[in-house]
């Protein structure tokens, strides 16, 4: 039999696998962390329903005040708080939009290094499972031969 060559083993020589989590949560700043808050918070129903509440009681309290209405009707403060709030609150829902595209970018790149790595492996066992093959082909051809020769030899040995 031919010394058939096998592949040599695999050493998985590539940095561990990292957690796009992390690697995030590593770089965040202190502005980028209040601005992912805000936009939590922001875009919640808990929120929504709380700013509807406190609206409603502002327009109530300015529309029944026995005594002084600080606000009253169209509600020119109301609208003017509003608008501050909204002129705050978009700019930093947009930075925390832009940080997780960031993070969806890194996170592509790491499923790509992964990807990388994972087809380096796989080229390695298909070449390791091509070698078997020979080695198995070789094998049933030794066999066939092995029981051609008995076949023969108790043919021989027949009277």
């Amino acid at each position: 039999m031919t010394q058939t060559p096998f592949p040599p083993p695999y050493r998985h020589e590539h940095g561990p696998v990292k957690n796009a989590n992390e690697v995030i949560k590593e770089q965040l700043t202190f502005g980028q962390r209040a601005s992912d808050w805000i936009a939590e918070k922001v875009g919640s129903w808990e929120f929504i329903i709380g700013q509807s509440a406190l609206l409603i009681l502002w327009g109530i309290l300015n529309v029944t005040a026995w005594i002084q209405h600080w606000d009253p009707y169209p509600f020119i403060l109301m609208n003017l708080v509003l608008s501050l709030q909204a002129a705050y609150t978009a700019p930093m829902i947009m930075m925390s939009q832009n940080r997780k595209a960031d993070r969806d970018r890194i996170e592509a790149h790491l499923d790509y290094e992964i990807n990388q790595k994972a087809e380096i492996e796989i080229k390695i066992i298909l070449e390791n499972l091509e070698a078997q093959n020979v080695v198995i082909a070789e094998l049933h051809h030794m066999l066939k031969e092995l029981r051609n020769n008995k076949v023969a030899e108790t043919t021989a040995l027949k009277p």
